[in-house]
């Protein structure tokens, strides 16, 4: 049996031997900026200017630290809140890269939740946030979660990837039962089925927003007030916010998960 990973992130990155992820940062981040391309392409956003304080983290950072990344935030006529973001010292083993995008009122596809990240070894997660109980909806359930459930079965029998299990109650509450949460060894063939993965989530999502039904009007207000609640929950909770304040000091780090959830927007929302 693969062995799990018990142990907190703040945990591995702090008792870790410090190794030089550059090459392995430059990789991922390659990912991300690929999916980047495609959202782009689907979506009309428009940058909040809430997040120009955070384009370069190297304009906060008053230490000699190598810390670094960035934080751009987007929304939309189809988006509420699109997240694009990196932060970590990369020649001293921790990073960690989102793309998180949180759909508008007017359908019910999942949101779209991605991270990959370094603490030294590979960690990625990848979720669809559902809008709606998936306990009382099997319906909602077998549509968009059923189609994953192979790829988590090959996963969890994948010896490379180790189940990563946080600590933190809420975080597992908010991980559905196909989510994609593990540690893995450096290695570029991992690397290589790791993007084809990440591709695969997007494309598959980007099909659900363009296949998607329009949700009744009268539902709208309160679906969006549920995205932000749950939003705004899981980035003040994540346990992982400890390593932002280590970086950039604790007030930084409290305006960066403002800013991550949407607590700074000045775009409307839609």
């Amino acid at each position: 049996m693969t062995e799990r990973v018990l142990t907190s992130i703040i945990d591995l990155v702090e008792n870790a031997p410090k190794q030089n992820n550059r090459k392995t940062f430059e990789r991922l981040w390659g990912i991300l900026e690929g999916m980047r391309q495609k959202i782009d392409a689907r979506f009309e956003l428009q940058k909040d200017p809430c997040s120009n304080k955070f384009e370069n983290y190297k304009d906060i950072n008053t230490s000699a630290d190598g810390a670094e990344g960035s934080l751009n935030t987007y929304s939309g006529p189809e988006v509420d809140w699109f997240v694009h973001s990196y932060i970590g010292s990369p020649e001293s083993s921790f990073t960690n890269m989102h793309i998180t995008l949180s759909l508008g009122p007017q359908s019910l596809v999942p949101n779209f939740g991605f991270a990959l990240g370094t603490i030294p070894d590979l960690f990625l997660y990848m979720d669809y946030l559902p809008r709606v109980d998936l306990l009382a909806n099997p319906e909602y359930a077998d549509k968009y979660y059923s189609e994953v459930n192979e790829e988590f079965l090959m996963l969890q029998a994948d010896p490379r990837f180790r189940p990563f299990v946080s600590r933190d109650l809420y975080t597992r509450i908010a991980m559905t039962p196909t989510a994609v949460g593990y540690n893995a060894d450096i290695d570029d063939d991992t690397i290589d089925l790791i993007e084809k993965i990440s591709h695969e989530r997007l494309d598959r999502w980007l099909v659900w927003v363009d296949e998607a039904e329009e949700t009744p009007v009268e539902i709208r207000v309160e679906l969006a007030e549920r995205d932000e609640h749950i939003r705004k929950t899981i980035c003040l909770r994540d346990p992982a916010n400890a390593l932002a304040a280590n970086m950039f000091g604790q007030a930084n780090a409290e305006e960066m998960v403002t800013t991550l959830w949407g607590g700074n927007r000045t775009l409307p929302r839609p």
